[in-house]
Protein backbone atom coordinates (compact mmCIF):
# COMPACT_ATOMS: atom_id res chain seq x y z
CA UNK A 1 0.00 0.00 0.00
CA UNK A 2 1.76 3.54 -0.84
CA UNK A 3 2.58 5.65 1.88
CA UNK A 4 1.98 9.36 2.35
CA UNK A 5 2.87 12.26 5.19
CA UNK A 6 0.03 13.90 6.38
CA UNK A 7 0.85 17.84 6.76
CA UNK A 8 -0.90 20.26 8.96
CA UNK A 9 -1.77 24.03 7.30
CA UNK A 10 1.69 25.15 8.59
CA UNK A 11 3.30 22.43 6.10
CA UNK A 12 4.44 20.22 8.77
CA UNK A 13 4.03 16.10 8.38
CA UNK A 14 1.90 15.45 11.63
CA UNK A 15 1.41 12.25 10.91
CA UNK A 16 1.31 9.39 8.08
CA UNK A 17 -1.55 7.66 6.25
CA UNK A 18 -2.01 4.36 4.15
CA UNK A 19 -3.62 4.68 1.25
CA UNK A 20 -5.87 2.16 -0.70
CA UNK A 21 -3.82 0.14 -3.46
CA UNK A 22 -6.72 -0.11 -5.36
CA UNK A 23 -7.17 3.71 -5.95
CA UNK A 24 -4.43 5.28 -5.51
CA UNK A 25 -1.84 1.81 -6.41
CA UNK A 26 -2.84 0.92 -9.65
CA UNK A 27 -0.70 1.04 -12.89
CA UNK A 28 -1.49 4.48 -14.86
CA UNK A 29 -3.16 3.34 -18.09
CA UNK A 30 -2.55 6.84 -20.24
CA UNK A 31 -5.42 5.49 -23.06
CA UNK A 32 -8.01 5.72 -20.48
CA UNK A 33 -6.48 9.45 -19.33
CA UNK A 34 -6.78 10.73 -22.49
CA UNK A 35 -9.67 9.18 -23.57
CA UNK A 36 -11.05 10.96 -19.97
CA UNK A 37 -9.02 14.12 -21.23
CA UNK A 38 -10.49 14.55 -24.62
CA UNK A 39 -14.55 13.43 -23.56
CA UNK A 40 -13.69 16.26 -20.30
CA UNK A 41 -12.90 19.14 -23.35
CA UNK A 42 -14.95 18.39 -26.20
CA UNK A 43 -17.91 17.46 -23.19
CA UNK A 44 -17.16 21.69 -22.55
CA UNK A 45 -18.19 22.66 -25.95
CA UNK A 46 -21.52 24.46 -26.65
CA UNK A 47 -21.86 23.62 -30.33
CA UNK A 48 -24.19 26.56 -30.74
CA UNK A 49 -21.99 28.20 -34.05
CA UNK A 50 -23.98 28.66 -37.06
CA UNK A 51 -23.64 30.43 -40.18
CA UNK A 52 -26.16 31.40 -42.87
CA UNK A 53 -26.61 28.95 -46.00
CA UNK A 54 -27.28 30.94 -49.32
CA UNK A 55 -30.97 29.49 -48.80
CA UNK A 56 -31.18 31.63 -45.37
CA UNK A 57 -29.43 34.69 -46.51
CA UNK A 58 -32.50 37.79 -47.24
CA UNK A 59 -32.03 38.84 -50.96
CA UNK A 60 -31.12 37.20 -54.21
CA UNK A 61 -34.41 35.85 -55.84
CA UNK A 62 -33.75 37.25 -59.07
CA UNK A 63 -31.50 36.68 -61.78
CA UNK A 64 -28.74 39.31 -61.62
CA UNK A 65 -28.46 39.74 -65.19
CA UNK A 66 -29.17 37.23 -68.16
CA UNK A 67 -27.79 34.20 -68.74
CA UNK A 68 -25.42 35.58 -72.10
CA UNK A 69 -24.17 38.41 -73.92
CA UNK A 70 -23.16 40.67 -70.92
CA UNK A 71 -19.76 40.13 -70.83
CA UNK A 72 -20.12 39.14 -66.96
CA UNK A 73 -19.27 35.42 -65.35
CA UNK A 74 -22.96 33.55 -65.51
CA UNK A 75 -24.50 34.27 -62.27
CA UNK A 76 -27.76 32.94 -60.73
CA UNK A 77 -28.30 34.99 -57.43
CA UNK A 78 -26.74 37.49 -55.47
CA UNK A 79 -26.92 35.83 -52.04
CA UNK A 80 -24.01 32.79 -53.56
CA UNK A 81 -20.79 32.95 -51.32
CA UNK A 82 -18.80 34.70 -53.76
CA UNK A 83 -20.91 37.30 -53.67
CA UNK A 84 -20.50 39.94 -50.58
CA UNK A 85 -23.23 39.34 -48.57
CA UNK A 86 -23.77 36.02 -49.66
CA UNK A 87 -24.65 32.61 -48.12
CA UNK A 88 -21.62 30.77 -46.07
CA UNK A 89 -20.62 27.64 -48.13
CA UNK A 90 -19.59 24.65 -46.08
CA UNK A 91 -19.76 26.70 -42.59
CA UNK A 92 -20.18 25.43 -39.39
CA UNK A 93 -24.14 24.32 -37.93
CA UNK A 94 -25.04 23.80 -34.23
CA UNK A 95 -23.81 20.31 -33.37
CA UNK A 96 -23.64 17.99 -30.67
CA UNK A 97 -19.45 17.76 -29.60
CA UNK A 98 -20.34 15.10 -26.65
CA UNK A 99 -17.53 12.15 -26.97
CA UNK A 100 -19.03 9.47 -24.59
CA UNK A 101 -17.55 7.14 -22.18
CA UNK A 102 -18.35 3.92 -20.13
CA UNK A 103 -18.28 4.18 -16.27
CA UNK A 104 -15.88 1.18 -16.19
CA UNK A 105 -13.19 3.49 -18.55
CA UNK A 106 -14.10 6.82 -16.08
CA UNK A 107 -13.21 4.85 -13.11
CA UNK A 108 -10.13 3.73 -14.31
CA UNK A 109 -9.38 7.09 -15.93
CA UNK A 110 -9.79 8.61 -12.10
CA UNK A 111 -7.96 6.02 -10.68
CA UNK A 112 -4.80 6.06 -12.72
CA UNK A 113 -4.58 10.15 -12.43
CA UNK A 114 -4.83 9.52 -8.88
CA UNK A 115 -2.06 6.77 -8.68
CA UNK A 116 0.16 9.01 -11.06
CA UNK A 117 0.34 12.33 -8.66
CA UNK A 118 1.46 9.83 -6.01
CA UNK A 119 3.99 8.34 -7.97
CA UNK A 120 5.20 11.56 -9.03
CA UNK A 121 4.88 12.54 -5.71
CA UNK A 122 2.75 15.64 -6.53
CA UNK A 123 -0.05 14.40 -4.06
CA UNK A 124 -0.67 16.27 -0.84
CA UNK A 125 -2.70 15.49 2.37
CA UNK A 126 -3.46 17.96 4.72
CA UNK A 127 -4.71 16.93 8.47
CA UNK A 128 -7.26 19.69 7.64
CA UNK A 129 -8.18 22.77 6.11
CA UNK A 130 -10.36 25.52 8.28
CA UNK A 131 -9.90 29.43 8.80
CA UNK A 132 -11.98 31.83 10.98
CA UNK A 133 -12.45 34.40 8.40
CA UNK A 134 -12.56 35.24 4.69
CA UNK A 135 -9.02 35.18 4.14
CA UNK A 136 -6.73 34.68 1.10
CA UNK A 137 -3.73 35.57 2.80
CA UNK A 138 -4.14 32.60 5.49
CA UNK A 139 -4.82 30.41 2.26
CA UNK A 140 -1.84 31.38 0.14
CA UNK A 141 0.50 31.18 3.31
CA UNK A 142 -0.64 27.14 3.47
CA UNK A 143 0.24 26.75 -0.37
CA UNK A 144 3.26 28.38 0.02
CA UNK A 145 4.23 26.28 3.32
CA UNK A 146 2.91 23.07 1.43
CA UNK A 147 5.60 23.97 -1.86
CA UNK A 148 2.10 24.47 -3.74
CA UNK A 149 2.62 27.81 -4.84
CA UNK A 150 1.68 27.01 -8.57
CA UNK A 151 -1.05 25.58 -10.21
CA UNK A 152 -3.01 23.26 -7.52
CA UNK A 153 -6.08 22.02 -7.11
CA UNK A 154 -7.56 21.50 -3.40
CA UNK A 155 -9.50 18.95 -2.55
CA UNK A 156 -11.92 19.31 0.38
CA UNK A 157 -14.13 17.41 2.64
CA UNK A 158 -17.11 19.30 3.04
CA UNK A 159 -18.27 22.71 1.33
CA UNK A 160 -17.16 25.32 4.09
CA UNK A 161 -18.03 28.60 2.29
CA UNK A 162 -15.08 30.48 4.18
CA UNK A 163 -12.50 28.39 2.82
CA UNK A 164 -13.93 28.33 -0.81
CA UNK A 165 -14.00 31.96 -1.14
CA UNK A 166 -10.28 32.23 0.58
CA UNK A 167 -9.50 29.94 -1.94
CA UNK A 168 -11.23 32.24 -5.06
CA UNK A 169 -8.67 34.84 -5.69
CA UNK A 170 -5.72 33.07 -5.68
CA UNK A 171 -5.20 32.50 -9.39
CA UNK A 172 -4.33 29.11 -9.98
CA UNK A 173 -5.90 27.50 -7.79
CA UNK A 174 -9.02 25.05 -8.24
CA UNK A 175 -11.20 24.26 -5.69
CA UNK A 176 -13.24 20.78 -5.65
CA UNK A 177 -15.34 18.24 -3.66
CA UNK A 178 -14.87 14.29 -3.58
CA UNK A 179 -18.25 13.95 -6.08
CA UNK A 180 -17.13 16.89 -8.30
CA UNK A 181 -13.57 15.51 -9.46
CA UNK A 182 -12.57 15.09 -13.10
CA UNK A 183 -9.29 13.39 -14.57
CA UNK A 184 -8.77 16.52 -16.86
CA UNK A 185 -8.42 18.81 -13.60
CA UNK A 186 -6.26 16.32 -11.42
CA UNK A 187 -3.63 16.03 -14.47
CA UNK A 188 -4.15 19.53 -15.18
CA UNK A 189 -2.49 20.27 -11.15
CA UNK A 190 1.12 20.60 -10.60
CA UNK A 191 -0.06 19.51 -6.87
CA UNK A 192 -2.93 17.58 -5.89
CA UNK A 193 -3.82 18.60 -1.93
CA UNK A 194 -6.64 16.35 -0.71
CA UNK A 195 -7.81 16.66 3.19
CA UNK A 196 -7.44 13.77 5.24
CA UNK A 197 -11.21 13.00 5.48
CA UNK A 198 -11.32 13.53 1.48
CA UNK A 199 -9.09 10.92 1.15
CA UNK A 200 -11.40 8.68 3.08
CA UNK A 201 -14.33 10.02 1.00
CA UNK A 202 -12.18 8.81 -2.21
CA UNK A 203 -11.29 5.64 -1.23
CA UNK A 204 -15.28 4.69 -0.02
CA UNK A 205 -16.27 6.25 -3.74
CA UNK A 206 -13.81 4.40 -6.19
CA UNK A 207 -12.30 1.53 -4.04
Amino acid sequence: MPKVSVFDMAGKAVSEIELSETVFGVEPNKAAMHLAVVSYLANQRQGTQSTLTRTEVSGGGRKPWRQKGTGHARQGSTRAPQWTHGGVALGPKPRDYVVGLNKKVKRLALKSAFSSKVLDSDMVVVDSIATDAYKTKTMADMLKALGAEKKSLVVLDGADEKVLKSFANIPGVKTASVNTLNVYDVLNCNKFIVVKGAVAKIEEVYA
